[in-house]
């Protein structure tokens, strides 16, 4: 990641979409496959090169994700552009591998008690998945990323030890992980907390890529993106609207808003590669599609001067890429007036912005993380 001077934030960050995952998992309201393939398109024509598509758990439990095959049969097929799915277990692994995913994103919750709720086992259990996961998905060719969930609190346990988040990220860095992700999962977090786990991570972890994951619960989701920042994290996860949320952890609200993020990062005059005024179009979209206000800010005050742009500078400089995993063959695209990504940006045109759509179907096994 580039910096221009010591202790000045850097010029790049890069951000990963998690609005199609993670933000419609916890909605009341639940949109078919096809309706989720095209919040995906237009993530991606605003600019998105990282999504979180799909989960590939248990319709039974989580009945916002049934039909990830469907939703990965129907986003647009864009170079650079990186789909990642939700696995849980073996089965999850082959139902993503089988859907042409780029990588895929397994969870071990930090406690106990919250990784039981959430999956059924125990840590250690948890992290035995993990191993067999990320041992296949490097066979396969796809790359596998951790989230250590629930690192800066537990909803059961209270407070987590920082020690015991380090050896799990260090175990996870010795079993395979292109990617760690600490994930304050229930919005406790402050940013010198932030900044002392993700130096820690880094020493335990060296030259593993950090992703963070924050919820915007207690309001400090930001603040503790900009200590992510400085601290060395390469990617930020953010939702379109600032939907999401956790089902299996009480009062688990939104995670920080990919049009909030984008705005602070561009006063600060760090690159995302997202163009602001397509953020806020798509997640005004999403409010109305839901029904309800999307707890977002800025599409309630606006962009600050009024005439805000994102600027059509190169995208934010990527962490090193793992393999590519083969793609399927890109599907049918239709016409779409969803907005165009700022010109000279190398982004989709405004033919791939939606997919065609399909009536839904329901997913296979797995469960929620």
């Amino acid at each position: 990641m580039e910096s221009e001077s010591a202790g000045a934030a850097p010029s790049a960050v890069g951000i990963v979409e998690v609005a199609p995952r993670d933000g419609l998992q916890n909605e009341t309201e639940i949109l078919e496959p096809a309706e989720r393939a095209e919040l995906v398109a237009r993530a991606v024509a605003a600019g998105a090169r990282r999504v979180e598509a799909v989960a590939f758990v248990h319709p039974g439990r989580v009945p916002q994700m049934a039909g990830a095959e469907e939703v990965m049969a129907l986003v647009p097929r864009v170079e650079g552009v990186r789909y990642s799915g939700l696995v849980l277990n073996r089965r999850g692994l082959e139902r993503a591998v089988d859907g042409g995913v780029d990588e895929v994103n397994c969870v071990v919750v930090a406690t106990d008690t919250f990784c039981r709720r959430n999956q059924g086992l125990g840590t250690e259990e948890a992290l035995t998945v993990w191993e067999d996961v990320a041992a296949r998905a490097h066979a396969a060719g796809v790359a596998p990323s951790v989230t250590v969930a629930a690192a800066f609190g537990c909803p059961f346990e209270g407070e987590v030890p920082e020690p015991r988040v380090v050896g799990l990220a260090r175990r996870a860095a010795r079993t395979g992980a292109a990617e760690i992700v600490l994930a304050d999962t229930i919005g406790v977090a402050a940013p010198d907390a932030v900044t002392r786990l993700l130096h820690a991570v880094a020493e335990a972890a060296p030259g593993v890529p950090l992703r963070c994951h924050f919820h915007n619960t207690r309001n400090t989701g930001y603040a503790n993106a900009v200590a992510a920042l400085h601290a060395g994290a390469t990617w930020l996860d953010a939702s379109l609207g600032g939907i999401g949320g956790c089902p299996f952890a009480p009062a688990a609200t939104g995670n920080i808003a990919t049009e909030d993020l984008v705005y602070l990062m561009e006063r600060m005059g760090v690159r995302t590669g997202i163009e602001l005024e397509a953020a806020l179009g798509v997640a005004g979209r999403l409010g109305e599609r839901l029904g309800k206000p999307v707890p977002a800010l800025l599409g309630r005050a606006g962009t600050f001067p009024p005439s805000l742009r994102s600027p059509s500078s190169p995208r934010a400089a990527p962490s090193p890429q793992p393999p590519q995993s083969p793609l399927s063959s890109p599907p049918s695209m239709c016409p779409s007036s969803s907005p165009s990504p700022p010109s000279g940006s190398g982004g989709p045109s405004a033919a791939d912005a939606a997919p065609a759509a399909r009536s839904g179907g329901s997913g296979r096994s797995g469960r929620v993380g």
